[in-house]
């Protein structure tokens, strides 16, 4: 038995099949992930994300300390409730976790990561606050669901109280309002438009039924991993970890190398990888031959190296299989992945294969 989410009642009562994920007993469907796939990517679909961990960052050397900790920089949030995706760093330049900043007001910032590396990001937050006016708050008391889908905002702003409900619509991507007990974040882990709502722990079966009752179906672990995969978004632990650089995980964009006074963790080993120019690309995959792409699988290109692919997966949206691959550098077009002993074709695009219910690769 893992630990459980204010909202394994209602998973449970709804049918939905419970496997553990990251030491949490998490819905994997409530039937069919493949109806829960397309409906998020059609209409919309409903995410419990409570297992998430939200960090509350304040004090005077808040931003300071900040811009420290992570390889993006936080002095580009000049709005209250804006969102900065970033990658928090060890001393080798290695992936610590991915996470969401989001800047609430002066010396006020909201931090959201991973699941499964939440007592190793806590510890490594709190191991690097020396000479930093600087508090660190989980808060377990808070929950988190997650509205996806091109009619999630839609449906989902008739949870909201008249007070906050114009202003919630009103938000641009990656800006949040606090919207009394609720927080609400125009973020996601999809591709689709959509919500991620955080609120009491105690009031979160009530809003869960209540946003199923403006037609949000329920949704499990195993589309969100499909989703994710078709809008090229990583998972930590699989596309990258404390041993791979950002800049070998497709990740190079969320580094703010400017100002190069910003001595940011991991800055200067990073440095030495962005000058080598025979670093590892990270690229996409459609397989064009019978099977299916799987995470771990070689990837062979003829002439220069071999990689390995780090998510893969069938694609609802686009009927193939596609995955997410760590290769060689260089500039080619086909490669091959071994796949029971069998070297089969694959094509290399960019990522992502999907956005907003729409191919972003020729099919």
């Amino acid at each position: 038995m893992g630990l459980k989410t204010p909202l394994y009642e209602a998973h449970v009562a709804a049918g939905a099949k419970v496997v553990d994920f990251g030491g949490w007993d998490m819905p994997l469907h409530y039937g069919s992930q493949l109806e829960e796939h397309h409906v998020v990517r059609q209409h919309a679909g409903l995410f419990d994300v409570s297992h998430m961990t939200v960090v509350d960052v304040t004090g005077s050397g808040a931003g300071a300390w900040l811009r420290r900790l992570l390889a993006n920089d936080i002095a580009r949030l000049k709005e209250a409730g804006k969102a900065l995706y970033s990658c928090m760093l060890n001393d080798d330049g290695g992936v610590v976790d991915d996470l969401i900043t989001y800047f609430l007001g002066p010396d006020r910032y909201r931090v959201v990561v991973n699941a499964a590396t939440r007592e190793k990001d806590l510890a490594w937050m709190r191991e690097h606050t020396a000479g930093f006016e600087v508090e660190i708050e989980e808060r377990p008391q808070l929950s988190m669901i997650a509205a996806q889908g091109p009619e999630a905002r839609e449906r989902a702003a008739s949870v909201l109280d008249d007070t906050w409900r114009d202003q919630a619509l009103a938000l641009k991507p990656f800006y949040a309002l606090e919207a009394g007990e609720l927080f609400v974040a125009r973020t996601g882990y999809t591709g689709e438009d959509g919500w991620e709502i955080v609120m009491p722990a105690a009031q979160a079966e009530d809003y869960w039924n209540r946003l199923v009752a403006a037609g949000i179906r329920p949704c499990g672990l195993g589309a969100r991993d499909t989703l994710r995969l078709e809008a090229g978004m990583n998972l930590y632990g699989s596309d990258m970890d404390d041993a791979t650089s950002p800049l070998e995980a497709g990740l190079g964009w969320t580094i703010a190398w400017q100002p190069e006074d910003r001595d940011f963790i991991g800055r200067s080993p990073l440095t030495e990888v962005r000058d080598n120019r025979n670093r590892m690309q990270f690229v996409g995959l459609v397989l064009e031959d019978k099977g299916v792409l799987r995470d771990h699988m070689r990837v062979v290109v003829d002439g220069i190296g071999e990689g390995e692919i780090t998510s893969g997966g069938f694609s609802p949206t686009l009927q193939k299989s596609i995955a997410m691959a760590r290769v060689p550098a260089g500039d080619y077009e086909r490669a091959q992945v071994e796949v029971r002993n069998r070297l089969l074709n694959v094509r290399v695009v960019k990522i992502p294969f999907v956005r907003n219910g729409k191919a972003q690769i020729d099919i």
